[in-house]
């Protein structure tokens, strides 16, 4: 006998509305350029979201809600793309793909390993090393340099490392070894510092003292925590340049309009322009953002599908990460509750980061939109984390049919 969750029944009708909805948008994209990359997609679309929503399930329990959205995104991500850069779709459905077989893995991963001792004090020097490759071979862009090139093929190692910060945060948490885990996050940091990427820098620092608190519900050193981030962004403030421009552009992006306003500016007159319901998918003038594929996707999102629907994005993130909350809460070791909750905390922290930018909430950082924005790295970590998160979850019905099994065996010796 199964938990009941009524939520989770959403899935499949969810996922049979997901494939309608990519198969016909692709399609009209096709009728609108007679391009046959446009009616592949209509068809590799769909294929991918059956297979991870319908087929998958059959390996292993897993949230079939939580694998609908998630897939919505990433679709919802290739097809605005193909509709401004067709490239950049084909190079974003490959990932896709790629990721999709990296989330199995990760789930496998999870799944399967029962002492993760041994690896743990593997991935610390291994993590660092990568993490510390741009300050040698990488390339700067846009005022931080994160970045560096293997084979054409850009790679962003602190994506990568990401995971590896979550599941050595958690081990060691679980275990309140204070040292291992503090040293790690603090070595993370200082190479990011380096490197001026504030923006993981500060994703890095949010979901480690998320977690400690989760793990310790130590309030005044949680607080203290946040002081001394406020400190930190008081003293990048003050040493690189580009954050201080980053900031004088948020206060009044209109006051150099013509220069490094121009894309924020650019971006609100989009989001305006689309109005409630939009101009109409391959409709508007994307271009005419600088970034528009990475860091102001939203905003083309907004344009195109208009406010009502960037909300209904927006809600989407909101239903992963009360999802991901419930799987963390439900885990029955200290050790899957906290990788499930960092995993949680990673993609709800960078979806408000760059969505806050987007909207003038907050001074705009350098990260990308989960799942949506272009970039093979940041797609490919964002469902490794689904991944995880999904590999607790199936432990966690694993757990509840075995409690059922020996409450049915107990009843039937009664």
């Amino acid at each position: 006998m199964k938990r009941e969750r009524p939520v989770r029944d959403l899935g499949r009708p969810l996922s049979r509305v997901v494939k309608l909805f990519f198969f016909t948008a692709f399609l009209l994209l096709f009728l609108r350029d007679f391009a046959w990359q446009g009616l592949l997609l209509a068809f590799t679309v769909p294929l991918m979201i059956s297979l991870t929503t319908d087929w998958l399930p059959r390996l292993f329990p897993c949230d079939k809600l939580i694998l609908s959205l998630t897939n919505f995104l990433c679709a919802l991500g290739v097809l605005v793309l193909y509709d401004t850069n067709p490239s950049y779709a084909y190079h974003q459905a490959m990932y896709y793909g790629v990721g999709l077989g990296a989330m199995v893995i990760c789930i496998y991963l999870v799944r399967l390993i029962r002492k993760w001792d041994g690896l743990v004090w593997l991935m610390i020097p291994a993590s660092l090393i990568l993490l510390a490759l741009p300050l040698r071979i990488g390339q700067e862009t846009y005022g931080a340099r994160n970045w560096f090139y293997i084979g054409g093929l850009s790679v962003q190692p602190s994506e990568i490392v990401k995971l590896s910060l979550l599941i050595i945060i958690a081990h060691f948490m679980s275990r309140r070894q204070m040292l291992p885990w503090l040293g790690f996050s603090v070595c993370c940091l200082g190479l990011l510092m380096l490197q001026k990427d504030l923006g993981t820098a500060l994703l890095y620092y949010g979901v480690t003292l998320l977690n400690y608190f989760a793990s310790s519900g130590n309030l005044g050193m949680t607080a203290l925590g946040l002081g001394g981030g406020a400190g930190a962004a008081v003293m990048g403030y003050k040493m690189f340049a580009h954050v201080k421009k980053r900031v004088a552009i948020w206060l009044n992006p209109f006051a150099d309009y013509d220069n490094a306003g121009y894309q924020i500016v650019q971006s609100l007159m989009a989001i305006a322009s689309g109005g409630m319901l939009g101009l109409g998918l391959g409709l508007g003038s994307p271009r005419t953002i600088p970034v528009y594929h990475t860091d102001f996707i939203f905003a083309v999102i907004c344009e195109q599908f208009g406010l009502i629907f960037g909300l209904c994005v927006l809600l989407m993130y909101v239903a992963l990460i009360w999802r991901g909350a419930t799987t963390a809460m439900a885990a029955r070791s200290g050790f899957h509750g906290l990788l499930a909750m960092g995993c949680t905390a990673m993609l709800g922290l960078q979806t408000f980061v760059i969505i806050g930018g987007v909207i003038k909430l907050i001074p705009l950082t350098g990260v990308t939109m989960p799942f949506v924005s272009y970039g093979g790295t940041s797609l490919v970590s964002s469902l490794c984390l689904i991944g995880l998160l999904q590999g607790v979850e199936s432990l966690n019905e694993d757990n509840l049919e075995e409690d059922t099994r020996l409450a049915l065996l107990g009843g039937d010796e009664e």
